[in-house]
């Protein structure tokens, strides 16, 4: 029988470059219901709609709850969810993978930055590659590159890390907010699925995979749209 993490790790493989893997961003087990019924294969959490939802900033959510979140968000459905488990909150690679698997979880996100800063990528690629041997085949890991969030422009630092991080285990790189003029350059550079943010203000995900992209995730931006949307029905129940 073919395990979840399986089925997860073959959903990166193969794809076309207009049919990337879409990855809507559940934020409880309410949302990833919606998610899981509308047909989607797989979800992935996003660690600031987790932390809206759980009254946190982003950054600020505690790892045990974290931790608990995941896992209803897990149990609510049976298609499998990445974990966005932010830069691994300070824990040993053999306790975060242990914790990380506790929830249910098939893979996760693990930043290069802390508050803001980047990290050594040779000593943060290290670290990936022990959270890798930890890990072995359980977990899809999905390392995210921070230098354009943290005001890098030059794409050629983000395919330096992204290379460090492939040769440490990693099975997909995620240069969060990536322009998108730069990701044909990423894609060319990059071995490997490539993980793309998309915003509300950029194209569609069958663009963005043409553009390079082999699967597309949302951040909180879902979130966004669901509190907007419920803030429209909650106006027009006052109003009436």
């Amino acid at each position: 029988m073919v395990s979840k993490v399986e089925t997860f790790r073959a959903l990166h493989q193969g794809r076309a470059p207009g049919d990337p893997l879409i990855l809507p961003g559940p934020w409880d087990a309410a949302s990833a219901r919606v998610f899981a019924d509308a047909g989607f294969p797989a979800l992935a959490t996003p660690s600031a709609g987790v932390a809206a939802s759980l009254g946190y900033e982003d950054g600020q959510t505690p790892a045990d709850e974290m931790f608990a979140a995941v896992a209803r968000i897990v149990r609510s459905v049976d298609v499998p969810v990445s974990a966005d488990v932010e830069d691994g909150y300070g824990l040993a690679p053999k306790e975060l993978v242990d914790r990380i698997l506790e929830t249910g979880a098939v893979g996760c996100n693990l930043e290069d930055s802390h508050e803001g800063v980047l990290k050594h990528p040779a000593r943060h690629a290290d670290w990936l590659a022990q959270v890798r041997a930890v890990a072995g085949d359980r977990l899809f890991v999905n390392a995210r590159v921070d230098t354009f969030s943290c005001g890098v422009a030059d794409p050629e630092r983000a395919v330096e890390r992204a290379a460090l991080y492939v040769a440490a285990g990693a099975d997909c790189v995620y240069p969060i907010e990536a322009p998108l003029d730069v990701l044909p350059l990423l894609r060319a550079g990059i071995q490997g699925p490539i993980n793309v943010y998309a915003r509300p203000e950029d194209p569609l995900p069958k663009e963005l995979g043409e553009l390079g992209a082999t699967r597309v995730t949302f951040g909180p931006g879902l979130q966004r749209q669901a509190a907007e949307a419920l803030a429209g029905i909650a106006r027009a129940l006052h109003d009436d």
